[in-house]
């Protein structure tokens, strides 16, 4: 049976990180800005920036607390940052298509769904209750959502007067 847990362990770190920083960065720009322009170069900016800095991160937290090959590090590494870059991008598309304050309340939406998936598989294939995982990770959203809002309504009250 091939060793898929550096593939697993990539993309689920690399899309974990895309949806909690994706509508963290969204909501608090939306909240402090309202410009679609600022969203979307928020967004490009975590694809770029902070998928080549999760990778890097990926590679060598592996590298220092495990004993492996180096392909199980590359690709590990390798499929946090597609999925991250991927992921990330993806969360452009509602903002392109509906205004600001929809498009942020649907990828909001889309990312909890998103990690309940990913929450639930990931429960499954380690034998514990999806349902107190699932929970767990959307109260982790929740309160990244509820923070950078508030920090971009502050924000955009220190800096409009």
């Amino acid at each position: 049976m091939k060793d898929d847990k550096a593939l697993v362990g990539g993309i689920s770190f690399g899309l974990t990180s895309a949806v909690i920083t994706t509508i963290g960065v969204m909501v608090g720009l939306a909240a402090g800005t309202e410009s679609k322009m600022v969203v979307i170069g928020g967004i490009l900016t975590v694809a770029i920036a902070d998928s080549f800095s999760d990778a890097l991160a990926m590679h060598l937290s592996e590298e220092s607390s495990l004993k492996r090959a180096e392909k199980y590090y590359l690709e590990s590494a390798f499929a946090t940052f597609l999925s991250k870059f991927f992921f990330t991008l993806a969360f452009i598309i509602p903002v392109v298509l509906f205004e600001i304050d929809t498009a942020v309340i649907i990828s909001v939406a889309i990312g909890f769904v998103l990690l309940g998936i990913l929450s639930y598989f990931a429960a499954k294939r380690q034998k514990i209750a999806p349902f107190k995982a699932m929970a767990e990770h959307w109260i982790v959203a929740a309160v990244v959502v509820a923070l950078t809002h508030f920090g971009g309504r502050f924000i955009e009250s220190v800096f409009t007067k």
